[in-house]
Protein backbone atom coordinates (compact mmCIF):
# COMPACT_ATOMS: atom_id res chain seq x y z
CA UNK A 1 0.00 0.00 0.00
CA UNK A 2 1.27 3.47 -0.96
CA UNK A 3 0.17 6.64 0.81
CA UNK A 4 -0.03 9.74 -1.40
CA UNK A 5 -0.67 13.33 -0.30
CA UNK A 6 -3.77 15.34 -1.24
CA UNK A 7 -4.11 15.19 -5.03
CA UNK A 8 -5.35 18.10 -7.14
CA UNK A 9 -6.98 18.15 -10.56
CA UNK A 10 -6.73 21.71 -11.90
CA UNK A 11 -8.90 21.09 -14.98
CA UNK A 12 -12.44 19.73 -14.51
CA UNK A 13 -15.69 20.45 -16.36
CA UNK A 14 -18.47 19.99 -13.83
CA UNK A 15 -21.26 20.95 -16.32
CA UNK A 16 -23.29 22.79 -13.69
CA UNK A 17 -25.07 25.11 -14.31
CA UNK A 18 -26.90 24.27 -17.49
CA UNK A 19 -26.06 20.69 -18.46
CA UNK A 20 -26.51 18.54 -15.40
CA UNK A 21 -27.70 15.63 -17.54
CA UNK A 22 -23.97 15.19 -18.28
CA UNK A 23 -22.61 15.84 -14.76
CA UNK A 24 -23.11 18.08 -11.72
CA UNK A 25 -21.19 19.04 -8.60
CA UNK A 26 -22.42 15.91 -6.80
CA UNK A 27 -21.45 13.33 -9.41
CA UNK A 28 -18.23 15.10 -10.45
CA UNK A 29 -16.91 15.25 -6.90
CA UNK A 30 -17.93 11.66 -6.21
CA UNK A 31 -15.96 10.68 -9.31
CA UNK A 32 -13.03 12.77 -8.07
CA UNK A 33 -12.91 10.99 -4.71
CA UNK A 34 -13.22 7.60 -6.39
CA UNK A 35 -10.24 8.61 -8.52
CA UNK A 36 -8.15 9.70 -5.55
CA UNK A 37 -8.62 13.44 -6.17
CA UNK A 38 -9.30 15.65 -3.13
CA UNK A 39 -9.50 19.09 -4.83
CA UNK A 40 -10.89 20.01 -8.24
CA UNK A 41 -10.72 23.34 -10.06
CA UNK A 42 -13.83 23.80 -12.20
CA UNK A 43 -13.86 25.33 -15.67
CA UNK A 44 -16.19 28.25 -16.54
CA UNK A 45 -17.60 27.23 -19.96
CA UNK A 46 -20.96 26.21 -18.54
CA UNK A 47 -24.42 27.39 -19.64
CA UNK A 48 -24.48 30.24 -18.79
CA UNK A 49 -20.70 30.66 -18.60
CA UNK A 50 -19.14 31.79 -15.32
CA UNK A 51 -18.08 35.29 -16.29
CA UNK A 52 -19.41 37.72 -13.66
CA UNK A 53 -20.41 37.93 -10.00
CA UNK A 54 -23.90 36.51 -10.42
CA UNK A 55 -22.86 33.48 -12.46
CA UNK A 56 -19.94 32.79 -10.10
CA UNK A 57 -22.42 32.79 -7.22
CA UNK A 58 -24.71 30.36 -9.08
CA UNK A 59 -21.87 27.86 -9.42
CA UNK A 60 -20.49 28.31 -5.91
CA UNK A 61 -23.94 28.02 -4.33
CA UNK A 62 -24.52 24.74 -6.15
CA UNK A 63 -21.09 23.49 -5.10
CA UNK A 64 -21.69 24.42 -1.48
CA UNK A 65 -24.78 22.22 -1.45
CA UNK A 66 -23.48 19.29 -3.51
CA UNK A 67 -19.68 19.02 -3.56
CA UNK A 68 -18.13 16.09 -1.68
CA UNK A 69 -14.46 17.00 -2.26
CA UNK A 70 -12.84 20.43 -2.05
CA UNK A 71 -13.06 22.80 -4.98
CA UNK A 72 -12.64 26.23 -6.56
CA UNK A 73 -14.31 27.77 -9.61
CA UNK A 74 -12.58 29.58 -12.49
CA UNK A 75 -14.07 32.70 -14.05
CA UNK A 76 -14.01 33.02 -17.83
CA UNK A 77 -12.53 35.84 -19.89
CA UNK A 78 -15.07 37.36 -22.26
CA UNK A 79 -14.95 40.18 -24.79
CA UNK A 80 -16.31 42.79 -22.36
CA UNK A 81 -15.70 41.69 -18.75
CA UNK A 82 -12.01 42.55 -18.27
CA UNK A 83 -12.85 45.49 -15.98
CA UNK A 84 -15.06 43.55 -13.56
CA UNK A 85 -13.13 40.29 -13.18
CA UNK A 86 -10.29 41.64 -10.99
CA UNK A 87 -12.77 42.14 -8.14
CA UNK A 88 -13.68 38.44 -8.38
CA UNK A 89 -10.10 37.14 -8.44
CA UNK A 90 -9.92 36.46 -4.70
CA UNK A 91 -13.05 34.29 -4.92
CA UNK A 92 -12.05 32.32 -8.03
CA UNK A 93 -9.60 29.55 -8.86
CA UNK A 94 -8.20 31.93 -11.47
CA UNK A 95 -8.96 33.31 -14.93
CA UNK A 96 -9.54 30.96 -17.87
CA UNK A 97 -8.96 32.36 -21.35
CA UNK A 98 -10.16 30.38 -24.36
CA UNK A 99 -7.89 31.33 -27.24
CA UNK A 100 -8.78 28.35 -29.42
CA UNK A 101 -11.70 26.09 -30.35
CA UNK A 102 -13.65 24.96 -27.33
CA UNK A 103 -16.99 23.64 -26.12
CA UNK A 104 -19.04 26.66 -25.07
CA UNK A 105 -19.32 30.40 -25.63
CA UNK A 106 -16.11 31.95 -24.28
CA UNK A 107 -13.72 31.86 -27.24
CA UNK A 108 -11.68 35.05 -27.74
CA UNK A 109 -10.96 35.11 -31.48
CA UNK A 110 -9.35 38.54 -31.61
CA UNK A 111 -5.99 39.08 -29.89
CA UNK A 112 -6.98 42.65 -29.09
CA UNK A 113 -9.51 41.12 -26.67
CA UNK A 114 -6.69 39.40 -24.76
CA UNK A 115 -4.83 42.57 -23.83
CA UNK A 116 -7.18 44.04 -21.19
CA UNK A 117 -7.32 40.70 -19.38
CA UNK A 118 -3.51 40.42 -19.29
CA UNK A 119 -3.31 44.00 -18.02
CA UNK A 120 -6.15 43.99 -15.49
CA UNK A 121 -6.27 40.56 -13.88
CA UNK A 122 -4.13 40.61 -10.70
CA UNK A 123 -0.74 39.03 -11.29
CA UNK A 124 -0.84 37.04 -8.05
CA UNK A 125 -3.79 35.01 -9.35
CA UNK A 126 -3.51 32.29 -12.00
CA UNK A 127 -4.32 32.77 -15.68
CA UNK A 128 -4.93 29.55 -17.62
CA UNK A 129 -4.87 29.52 -21.41
CA UNK A 130 -6.81 27.10 -23.57
CA UNK A 131 -4.53 27.48 -26.58
CA UNK A 132 -3.06 25.24 -29.22
CA UNK A 133 0.02 25.50 -31.40
CA UNK A 134 0.18 29.06 -32.79
CA UNK A 135 -2.29 30.55 -30.32
CA UNK A 136 -0.21 28.99 -27.56
CA UNK A 137 2.88 30.71 -28.96
CA UNK A 138 0.95 33.99 -29.04
CA UNK A 139 -0.19 33.46 -25.44
CA UNK A 140 3.40 32.93 -24.32
CA UNK A 141 4.39 36.12 -26.13
CA UNK A 142 1.68 37.98 -24.20
CA UNK A 143 3.06 36.51 -20.95
CA UNK A 144 6.49 37.88 -21.84
CA UNK A 145 5.17 41.30 -22.90
CA UNK A 146 3.03 41.79 -19.79
CA UNK A 147 5.43 39.99 -17.44
CA UNK A 148 2.83 37.76 -15.86
CA UNK A 149 2.64 33.99 -15.27
CA UNK A 150 0.44 31.87 -17.53
CA UNK A 151 -0.48 28.21 -17.32
CA UNK A 152 -1.03 26.35 -20.59
CA UNK A 153 -3.85 23.79 -20.45
CA UNK A 154 -3.73 20.31 -21.99
CA UNK A 155 -0.65 20.42 -24.23
CA UNK A 156 -0.59 17.62 -26.79
CA UNK A 157 1.99 18.30 -29.49
CA UNK A 158 5.74 17.98 -29.85
CA UNK A 159 5.99 21.57 -31.10
CA UNK A 160 4.12 22.77 -27.99
CA UNK A 161 6.26 21.06 -25.37
CA UNK A 162 9.45 22.13 -27.14
CA UNK A 163 8.30 25.76 -27.31
CA UNK A 164 7.38 25.75 -23.61
CA UNK A 165 10.80 24.27 -22.85
CA UNK A 166 12.48 27.08 -24.78
CA UNK A 167 10.28 29.71 -23.11
CA UNK A 168 11.19 28.41 -19.66
CA UNK A 169 14.87 28.48 -20.56
CA UNK A 170 14.43 32.18 -21.45
CA UNK A 171 12.85 32.89 -18.08
CA UNK A 172 9.31 33.43 -19.35
CA UNK A 173 6.78 32.67 -16.61
CA UNK A 174 4.97 29.72 -18.18
CA UNK A 175 3.78 26.41 -16.75
CA UNK A 176 1.78 23.65 -18.39
CA UNK A 177 -0.25 20.49 -17.91
CA UNK A 178 -0.81 17.28 -19.86
CA UNK A 179 -3.82 14.95 -19.82
CA UNK A 180 -3.66 11.15 -19.65
CA UNK A 181 -5.42 10.74 -23.00
CA UNK A 182 -2.65 12.72 -24.66
CA UNK A 183 -0.02 10.59 -22.91
CA UNK A 184 -1.59 7.18 -23.49
CA UNK A 185 -3.67 7.47 -26.70
CA UNK A 186 -2.96 8.48 -30.29
CA UNK A 187 -5.06 9.70 -33.19
CA UNK A 188 -5.04 6.28 -34.84
CA UNK A 189 -8.54 4.81 -35.23
CA UNK A 190 -8.74 1.06 -35.80
CA UNK A 191 -10.23 -0.32 -39.01
CA UNK A 192 -12.92 -1.93 -36.87
CA UNK A 193 -14.01 1.44 -35.47
CA UNK A 194 -13.55 3.58 -38.58
CA UNK A 195 -16.85 4.85 -39.95
CA UNK A 196 -18.85 3.67 -36.96
CA UNK A 197 -20.62 5.92 -34.49
CA UNK A 198 -18.18 4.79 -31.82
CA UNK A 199 -15.55 6.85 -33.62
CA UNK A 200 -17.30 9.94 -32.21
CA UNK A 201 -16.20 8.87 -28.76
CA UNK A 202 -12.65 9.76 -29.80
CA UNK A 203 -13.59 13.42 -30.36
CA UNK A 204 -11.65 15.60 -27.93
CA UNK A 205 -9.99 19.04 -27.93
CA UNK A 206 -7.10 19.25 -28.37
CA UNK A 207 -7.42 16.28 -30.71
CA UNK A 208 -5.48 13.10 -30.07
CA UNK A 209 -2.08 13.48 -31.68
CA UNK A 210 0.46 11.24 -33.40
CA UNK A 211 2.81 8.73 -31.81
CA UNK A 212 5.63 11.21 -32.51
CA UNK A 213 3.84 13.80 -30.38
CA UNK A 214 3.11 11.30 -27.60
CA UNK A 215 6.76 10.25 -27.55
CA UNK A 216 7.84 13.90 -27.30
CA UNK A 217 5.60 14.44 -24.27
CA UNK A 218 7.14 11.45 -22.49
CA UNK A 219 10.65 12.54 -23.45
CA UNK A 220 10.04 16.01 -21.97
CA UNK A 221 8.15 15.16 -18.79
CA UNK A 222 10.51 17.42 -16.86
CA UNK A 223 9.03 20.37 -18.80
CA UNK A 224 5.46 19.41 -17.82
CA UNK A 225 4.37 20.82 -14.47
CA UNK A 226 1.02 19.09 -13.86
CA UNK A 227 -1.08 16.08 -14.74
CA UNK A 228 -4.72 17.13 -15.26
CA UNK A 229 -7.74 15.25 -16.56
CA UNK A 230 -9.66 17.89 -18.54
CA UNK A 231 -12.62 15.80 -17.32
CA UNK A 232 -15.22 16.80 -19.93
CA UNK A 233 -18.24 14.50 -19.70
CA UNK A 234 -20.88 14.06 -22.40
CA UNK A 235 -23.47 11.30 -22.51
CA UNK A 236 -23.08 8.16 -24.61
CA UNK A 237 -25.99 9.30 -26.78
CA UNK A 238 -24.29 12.64 -27.46
CA UNK A 239 -20.94 11.03 -28.24
CA UNK A 240 -22.57 8.52 -30.60
CA UNK A 241 -24.62 11.17 -32.41
CA UNK A 242 -23.98 12.57 -35.88
CA UNK A 243 -22.35 15.65 -34.31
CA UNK A 244 -20.44 14.35 -31.27
CA UNK A 245 -19.24 17.04 -28.83
CA UNK A 246 -15.53 16.91 -27.90
CA UNK A 247 -14.44 15.71 -24.49
CA UNK A 248 -13.58 12.69 -22.33
CA UNK A 249 -14.40 11.84 -18.72
CA UNK A 250 -11.19 11.26 -16.78
CA UNK A 251 -11.41 11.78 -13.03
CA UNK A 252 -11.60 8.09 -12.19
CA UNK A 253 -8.92 6.88 -14.60
CA UNK A 254 -6.01 9.33 -14.27
CA UNK A 255 -4.41 7.82 -11.18
CA UNK A 256 -4.73 4.14 -12.24
CA UNK A 257 -3.22 5.00 -15.64
CA UNK A 258 -0.31 6.87 -14.04
CA UNK A 259 0.27 4.09 -11.47
CA UNK A 260 0.35 1.60 -14.33
CA UNK A 261 3.06 3.72 -15.95
CA UNK A 262 4.94 3.56 -12.63
CA UNK A 263 4.70 -0.26 -12.70
CA UNK A 264 6.21 -0.13 -16.20
CA UNK A 265 9.06 2.16 -15.01
CA UNK A 266 7.87 5.03 -17.22
CA UNK A 267 7.09 7.21 -14.20
CA UNK A 268 7.90 7.31 -10.50
CA UNK A 269 5.72 7.92 -7.47
CA UNK A 270 7.64 11.19 -6.81
CA UNK A 271 6.67 12.27 -10.37
CA UNK A 272 2.98 11.80 -9.52
CA UNK A 273 3.34 13.66 -6.22
CA UNK A 274 5.17 16.54 -7.89
CA UNK A 275 2.68 16.92 -10.77
CA UNK A 276 -0.55 16.26 -8.87
CA UNK A 277 0.22 17.83 -5.49
CA UNK A 278 3.34 20.00 -5.15
CA UNK A 279 3.23 21.90 -8.45
CA UNK A 280 -0.57 22.46 -8.62
CA UNK A 281 -0.51 23.83 -5.06
CA UNK A 282 2.25 26.26 -6.01
CA UNK A 283 0.91 27.31 -9.41
CA UNK A 284 -2.68 27.85 -8.26
CA UNK A 285 -1.78 29.08 -4.76
CA UNK A 286 -3.88 26.45 -3.00
CA UNK A 287 -4.02 25.92 0.77
CA UNK A 288 -2.77 22.74 2.36
CA UNK A 289 -5.44 20.15 3.08
CA UNK A 290 -4.68 19.04 6.62
CA UNK A 291 -5.13 15.35 7.50
CA UNK A 292 -5.72 14.46 3.84
CA UNK A 293 -4.19 11.55 1.96
CA UNK A 294 -4.85 8.80 -0.58
CA UNK A 295 -4.05 5.12 -0.14
CA UNK A 296 -3.46 3.01 -3.23
CA UNK A 297 -2.65 -0.66 -3.73
CA UNK A 298 0.12 -0.53 -6.30
CA UNK A 299 -0.16 -4.26 -7.03
CA UNK A 300 -3.93 -4.51 -7.60
CA UNK A 301 -4.74 -5.24 -11.26
CA UNK A 302 -8.14 -4.79 -12.86
CA UNK A 303 -9.98 -3.64 -15.98
CA UNK A 304 -11.40 -0.15 -16.28
CA UNK A 305 -15.18 -0.35 -16.68
CA UNK A 306 -17.63 2.54 -16.97
CA UNK A 307 -20.20 0.47 -15.10
CA UNK A 308 -18.05 0.79 -11.96
CA UNK A 309 -17.69 4.57 -12.14
CA UNK A 310 -19.48 7.46 -10.45
CA UNK A 311 -19.49 9.93 -13.35
CA UNK A 312 -22.98 10.52 -14.72
CA UNK A 313 -21.90 10.25 -18.37
CA UNK A 314 -21.60 6.45 -18.07
CA UNK A 315 -18.72 5.78 -20.46
CA UNK A 316 -14.92 6.01 -20.63
CA UNK A 317 -12.45 6.03 -23.55
CA UNK A 318 -10.37 3.57 -21.51
CA UNK A 319 -13.08 0.89 -21.33
CA UNK A 320 -11.44 -2.54 -20.97
CA UNK A 321 -7.92 -1.19 -20.39
CA UNK A 322 -5.97 -3.30 -17.91
CA UNK A 323 -4.38 -1.19 -15.18
CA UNK A 324 -2.23 -1.85 -12.15
CA UNK A 325 -2.84 0.36 -9.13
CA UNK A 326 -6.15 0.83 -7.35
CA UNK A 327 -7.48 3.59 -5.07
CA UNK A 328 -8.40 1.92 -1.79
CA UNK A 329 -9.05 4.82 0.57
CA UNK A 330 -9.26 8.61 0.53
CA UNK A 331 -9.12 10.63 3.75
CA UNK A 332 -10.23 14.25 3.39
CA UNK A 333 -9.63 16.60 6.32
CA UNK A 334 -9.53 13.74 8.79
CA UNK A 335 -12.64 11.95 7.55
CA UNK A 336 -12.70 8.83 5.38
CA UNK A 337 -14.30 10.12 2.19
CA UNK A 338 -13.91 7.02 0.02
CA UNK A 339 -13.18 3.39 0.85
CA UNK A 340 -13.90 -0.05 -0.60
CA UNK A 341 -15.49 1.41 -3.72
CA UNK A 342 -17.93 3.66 -1.83
CA UNK A 343 -18.13 7.44 -1.35
CA UNK A 344 -18.66 7.94 2.38
CA UNK A 345 -19.04 11.71 2.79
CA UNK A 346 -22.31 13.50 2.17
CA UNK A 347 -23.11 16.19 -0.39
CA UNK A 348 -21.85 19.53 0.90
CA UNK A 349 -18.82 18.13 2.75
CA UNK A 350 -16.50 19.70 0.16
CA UNK A 351 -15.09 23.15 0.91
CA UNK A 352 -14.45 26.10 -1.36
CA UNK A 353 -10.66 26.49 -0.99
CA UNK A 354 -10.90 30.18 -1.96
CA UNK A 355 -13.29 30.87 0.93
CA UNK A 356 -10.69 30.02 3.58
Amino acid sequence: MIKLPALIDPHVHVREPGQIHKEDWDTATQAALAGGITTILAMPNTKPPIFDKSTLEISLNAAAQKARCDYAQFVGAGPDNAELLPSLAVHAAGLKMYLDSTFGELRLDDMSLWTPHFINFPKEYPVVLHSESRTMAAGILFAAIYDRPVHIAHISLKEEVLLIKAAKEKGIKVTCEVCPHHLFMTSQVSDEERGKKKEGRMEVRPRLATQKDVDALWENLDVIDCFATDHAPHTVEEKDSENPPPGFPGLETILPLLLTAVSESRLTIPDIIQKMHTNPRRIFNLPEQAETWVEVDENASYEIKAADQFTRCNWTPFEGWKVKGKIMKVVLRGKTAFADGKVLVSAGYGRNVRAQ
